[in-house]
This record gives structure tokens, sequence and C-alpha cells, in this order.
């Protein structure tokens, strides 16, 4: 790995994962970051109170230098607080943010870096390439990431001109001195969704950031059965969209037309069966911003749909009831009890 330090000691790129039970997933990650060319980098893993062989894996890559997160202060949530502890002693001038359950495709960091450059953009993230395996993940996912690109639209993030700001914390590069600045992860110490925290408060403080679909550059598999699935949207969903209630309400509706105009076509007028067509081939159409296949986004017609409203509701309701779970920690009003042996204060809502 190109780990060529300048005579101020310091690097290129400084890569910090955070990593909270990863055993699934940190080998194959680390084994597509490690053979990375093209700039020299430094690859830190940040052991979050790991219990399973998270931190034996890490350590199996002699180039990675493996640190601990720490104790979670009040007020932070564990993933801020982690990658808070990597950027700490990182020596990047630019930092690289990716999560565990992320593949990077080679070459890509050099890739990514001159597009940061030569952009002038002090933030670029990518939304990985998504890996859908079960029927589930392929109905649901094609959904979601269409919903959110029409949420945050990356032209217009992009845009210096406009306000929107979003990142995806799978895959932030940013500036080291711009990170700094702005307070880095500790200015939205209680946010669970961080990466669009930071994102906003890269863009108020008038720096440029860039944002896309990261095919060809990185891929993940975010969740692995429809449990961890729907634990991590009920996380992030209500969070994400300003109105989830609404959202649900207009996917529910545009949905329930299927059934609606097909129990129309038993009727005498057969011209209904053109109306099915023509709606089925809109809502097709209109799931292609997920970047997915098409035969997920039918299955995202069919069935996500429904999911999606579900899903965002849930959401909403944890949310408003205090009562979130994610990677063994549990929030319950306005403090939340970790498993085990990490007792911490954090609002509600506010941790990942």
């Amino acid at each position: 790995m190109g780990d060529t330090r300048s005579d101020s000691g310091v690097l290129p790129v400084s890569i910090i994962i955070p990593a909270r039970n990863e055993e699934a997933n940190l080998g194959s990650c680390l084994d597509s970051l490690v053979g990375q060319t093209g700039c020299s980098f430094e690859i830190i893993v940040v052991d979050d109170h790991s219990t399973d062989r998270t931190r034996e894996i890490a350590l199996s890559f002699p180039d990675v230098r493996v640190i601990d997160a720490g104790p979670l202060p009040d007020g932070w949530t564990g993933k801020n607080n982690a990658v808070t502890s990597g950027a700490r002693s990182s020596r990047g001038e630019w930092l690289l943010f990716t999560d565990a359950d992320t593949v990077h495709l080679p070459g890509s960091l050099a890739r990514a870096l001159s597009e940061a450059e030569e952009s002038g953009a002090e933030m670029l993230s990518y939304s990985p390439e998504q890996i859908a395996v079960t029927f589930w993940e392929k109905a649901i996912l094609s959904v979601v990431f269409a919903e959110l690109a029409r949420q945050y639209p990356p032209a217009r993030v992009s845009d210096p001109n406009s306000t929107a700001a979003a990142a995806n914390g799978q895959y932030i590069l940013v500036k080291h001195s711009a990170y700094n600045a702005v307070g880095g992860h500790g200015a939205v110490a209680s946010s669970i969704l961080e990466d669009v925290g930071l994102a906003r408060a890269i863009k108020s403080s008038g720096r440029k950031i860039r944002f896309r679909f990261g095919a060809g550059v990185v891929c993940t598999r975010m969740y692995r059965n429809f449990g961890q699935l729907r634990e991590g949207w009920t996380k992030n969903l209500a969070l994400l969209f300003p109105r989830p209630a609404w959202v649900a309400a207009k996917t529910l509706a545009l949905w329930l037309l299927l059934p609606l105009t097909l129990a129309l076509t038993g009727t005498s007028h057969l011209w209904w069966l053109g109306v099915l067509a023509v709606l089925f081939v809109y809502l097709t159409a209109r799931m292609g911003r997920s970047n997915f296949r098409l035969s997920s986004r039918v299955l995202g017609v069919l069935f996500g749909m429904p999911m999606f409203s579900y899903l965002l509701l849930r959401s909403k309701r944890a949310h408003a009831k205090g009562n979130i779970h994610w990677k063994g920690r549990t929030y319950q009003g306005t403090e939340y009890s970790m498993a085990k042996d990490e007792p911490s204060t954090v609002p509600v809502g506010k941790s990942a």
C-alpha cells in the first residue's frame, strides 16, 4: 500500500473506517483498499467496541492501523465518536470516511482524488452502487433510492448556487482543512444523519461539494436480511424526508392506482387495460433514478412501494416514541442505553 509520507509526515489521503461488529464485511472492504494504486494513503480502522472478530480481522492486515474509538461522550453518536477518533490520529491532506460494508474498485481512490481536485470540490461523496440479493432488498431499495434521488438531486447538491446539500456516509472524501474549519463530525456530534449534516456545514461555509452515483467506484451491500433492512431504514427514513407521512401517503396512493385500475379492466371498458399498462410503465420509469436494474424496479412497483410507505411510517413512529435500535444501542426518550457495558446519554433519534 502507498504509505510514503512527505518530509512533514503528511499523506495525500487518510482512509478512516468506523467498525462496530463488522466481521462479515470488513475483510472484503480492506482487501479492496490495501491494493489501491495511484496515490499514497494510510488506512485507519476504528474499532467501536466490537464484540465479534472485527478487531482480529483488521489486525490481520499488516499495513492497517487499528485504534479504539474510546469512551462515548455524552451527546455523541457512536459513529461520530469513532470517525472523530480516526480523524484525530490521521495525517492525510484529504480524509476518506468509508463504511466497513463497502468494496472499492481498483484505482478508484486515485480517480476520486483527481475528480475532487479537478472539480474544485472540497467534499466529494459517492452514493455507492447497491448490491441487492434477496427479494426484499431488490424491491425496497429500488424505491428508497429513487425517492432519495428525488429528495436530494445530485445536480442540485453539486450546484454551488443551490442551497441543497447531501452526502452518503459510506463514501465521503473531504479536504482535511475544510473538515477542521467546520468543526468536523464534532459539529454534528448528536446527529444520526451525520453525512447530510457534515455536507450542509461544508456547503454553508462557502465551500464546494460534489455528489453523484458511484458506479465504477464503490459498491455496497447494506443489509443481508429483512430484519437488518427494517432496522436500518427505521433509523434513517424519517430523518431523510422532511414530511415522511406525506411521502408515505403519496407513494401508497400511487401504488393503489394499480389494483384499482386492474379492477376496472374487468368492466366492459377494455381500454382500462391500456390505462393499466401506461400506469405500470410510468411507475417503473419513475424508479429509474434508483440506478437499479429493470427487474428490481418492477419488484419495486409491485411490492416495494407499499413497504417503503410502511417503513417511513414505522420510522416516524419510532422516532416519535424514542425507540430506535441500531447495532446493539437502544434509544429511549432523551437517553439510550447501549448493549452490555457502555452507558451514555444521547438525545433520542440522534445516535448511530
